[in-house]
């Protein structure tokens, strides 16, 4: 623990995930994959047609971020978190192939809390607005697949103590409704 946070090097166990609880403060290091909307959706249509994804997700987490471009000399824009929402009709297949963690903002549909409960995975909750601050975490990042997508592109992010706290744990507790 550091100044109350629980730190995490990832790849993100079963073990670790279902040791946090909702409302727990972590900073996260390691691996990251970022994917928005239309890289969930060709994921999603990979595995429909039996083919590999680009990534392996047994154990990855995914930050719903589409980063702002980056200034000269550095790593990357702005990089905060979009609505996780948008991201619920794709969510439950890729958990159920392993997918532990998801980082973004706002609630998860019930199909998802169950999935996530079924497949011992977490939500982190990132602050919406403090995407300069988040940037600051990514050290290195590279795209992986779909470049057409821009800033949807699925992306490999390492990060170091990028700062989250469980919003929704392995049991389906879920800070947006019991508090």
């Amino acid at each position: 623990m550091e100044n109350d946070k629980i730190v995490i090097n990832l790849p993100l166990t079963e073990e670790v995930a279902v040791s946090l609880k909702a409302g727990d403060r972590v900073l996260l290091n390691g691996i990251i994959y970022a994917a928005r909307d239309e890289a969930h959706e060709n994921m999603v249509e990979l595995l429909k047609h039996g083919e590999d994804l680009p990534i392996d997700i047994k154990d990855a987490t995914v930050y719903y971020v589409g980063p702002a471009p980056a200034k000269p000399g550095a790593v990357i824009g702005s990089a905060g978190p979009t609505t996780s929402g948008r991201m619920d009709a794709y969510t439950p297949t890729l958990l159920d192939i392993g997918l532990r963690g998801m980082i973004g903002k706002g609630e998860r549909t019930d199909d998802v809390i169950e999935s996530m409960k079924r497949n011992k995975a977490v939500y982190f909750g990132a602050t919406g607005g403090a995407g300069a601050l988040l940037a600051k975490c990514i050290k290195a990042q590279r795209t992986i697949a779909w470049p057409e997508l821009g800033p949807e592109a699925l992306r490999e992010f390492v990060v170091e103590n990028m700062p989250l706290t469980v919003v929704i744990d392995s049991q389906g507790h879920d800070l947006y409704r019991e508090h």
